[in-house]
């Protein structure tokens, strides 16, 4: 059943792309977002996107990378036209850089009691909650790089060690907040990442289709709970640099 779209966290941007539209107007609060997608399908500038209309619209936002830092995140935003220096500075949006490194191995030893387990830490951080939406991009970087989540993956307990992240994700959300989590399904087992999909109220698959000597983007929406208006199956978009992402078409095909 759809609600009114003033109860929505609306993304924003209007007159600069029809995302919000074409995903109802908005994302419904008290919602666990899950952006899949392969290397290169644009699960990054999604989030970006996401997180710079949330904030234009008055919204909070918590953006957690294991990729970028803060200059770094800055410098790509401003290249998509998605300036965020003045959020950063009013507090709208609290950047978080997590340094687990590169091959698996975080950074500070190869020494297994040097690892620290990511998941907890992540969960013990109070502050990076408070907002109204966190991002977590990429989520996978981190279940991979978590010594514990590692341990149970080997005894075949994956699903055991989801559930346990997915208890805490329904505490926070219960509050009306939103969690948007970008997982590359490449990098994962099926055992892993099926609770994250099956809990999911909001689950969007990025894909890239070859179409003669193009590349093209679309976002194929699997799931949408809580949706406002109608939500199109497939939108076919593109990441431009000066721009941002452009929605193109509802198929490539």
């Amino acid at each position: 059943m759809s609600i009114a779209s003033t109860d929505l966290f609306s993304l924003g941007l209007d007159e600069h792309d029809r995302l919000n539209k074409e995903l109802g107007g908005g994302i419904p609060p008290g919602s666990i977002i899950l952006v899949e997608g392969d290397y290169g399908a644009g699960k990054s500038a999604m989030s970006q996107r996401f997180t710079y209309g949330l904030c234009e619209e008055g919204h909070e936002v918590t953006y957690l990378s294991t990729e970028l830092t803060v200059g770094s995140f800055l410098d790509q935003m401003h290249s998509l036209s998605y300036d965020m220096v003045d959020h950063i500075l009013d507090e709208d949006v609290l950047f978080l850089h997590a340094d687990i490194g590169e091959s698996n191995a975080l950074t500070g030893g190869d020494d297994q009691t040097d690892r620290k387990e990511l998941l907890k830490r992540l969960m013990e951080a109070e502050v990076m909650w408070d907002a109204d939406v966190i991002v977590i991009d990429t989520f996978d970087a981190i279940l991979r790089n978590d010594p514990k989540f590692e341990a149970l993956v080997r005894q075949n307990e994956e699903r055991q060690a989801a559930l346990e992240v997915i208890s805490y994700f329904r505490d926070v959300i219960s509050q009306g907040k939103c969690i948007m989590l970008t997982v590359d399904p490449s990098t994962l087992d099926e055992e892993a990442i099926g609770p994250f999909r099956a809990i999911a109220d909001v689950f969007i698959e990025l894909e890239m289709i070859e179409v003669g000597n193009d590349v093209r983007r679309q976002i194929n929406v699997l799931r949408f709970a809580g949706m406002g208006e109608q939500v199109g199956d497939t939108i076919g978009f593109s990441v431009r640099s000066g721009t941002g992402i452009v929605i193109e078409s509802r198929s490539v095909a």
